[in-house]
C-alpha cells in the first residue's frame, strides 16, 4: 500500500511540474509589456504573437535607425479585405498603448498593406492610446469602435 501511494505522489508531482512548463503564453498579460520601446525585439514580438492572428504573423522588423520609430508586422493570412483592416486597427492599438515610442506600423497581408500611424488613431479614437491601464478596458474600448464597419472603413480612406 506505501509503495502505491508514493506511486501516485511522484505522478502527482510529475503532472504538477510538467504543467508548470506549460510556455503556451496566449492567454497573458499583455499589459506586462507596458512602457516597452520598439527596439525591445522580444516584447514586441511577444505582445505581436498574442494579439489578433498572431498564429499567423510570417515575421517582423523593427526600424529603429531614425525617427519615426516603427514596425513592420508580415502577415500570411488570407482573409477578407474587412478582417484585414480591423486586425490592423486592433493590432495598432495594443502596440501604440504599449510601446512607448512607437509612431507609426505597417501590416503586410496577403496582397494588402496598410500603414497606420500613431497621430492618427489617437485622433480617430479621440483618446491618448498610452492612458489605458488593463487588457479587458482596452479590449472592450477597441470592440465599440469596431462594431461600426463604415468608421472602420473611414479610417482607411
Amino acid at each position: 500500500m506505501r509503495k502505491i501511494i508514493n506511486f501516485l505522489i511522484f505522478l502527482l508531482l510529475i503532472m504538477l511540474f510538467l504543467s508548470g512548463c506549460n510556455t503556451n503564453n496566449k492567454n497573458g498579460n499583455l499589459f506586462q509589456y507596458k512602457d516597452s520601446f520598439v527596439g525591445d525585439n522580444s516584447a514586441v514580438g511577444n505582445i505581436a504573437n498574442q494579439l489578433r492572428s498572431g498564429e499567423n504573423l510570417e515575421g517582423f522588423e523593427l526600424k529603429t535607425k531614425e525617427k519615426p520609430y516603427g514596425i513592420i508586422l508580415n502577415y500570411d493570412w488570407l482573409e477578407s479585405e474587412q478582417n484585414y483592416k480591423e486586425t490592423a486597427i486592433f493590432n495598432a492599438t495594443f502596440l501604440f498603448s504599449l510601446v512607448q515610442n512607437v509612431d507609426w506600423i505597417t501590416f503586410n497581408f496577403d496582397n494588402r498593406e496598410y500603414k497606420i500611424t500613431k497621430g492618427n488613431l489617437q485622433e480617430w479614437y479621440g483618446k491618448e492610446l498610452s492612458e489605458f491601464k488593463n487588457e479587458d478596458e482596452l479590449r472592450k474600448y477597441i470592440q465599440e469602435y469596431l462594431k461600426d464597419e463604415n468608421k472602420v472603413n473611414q479610417f482607411f480612406n
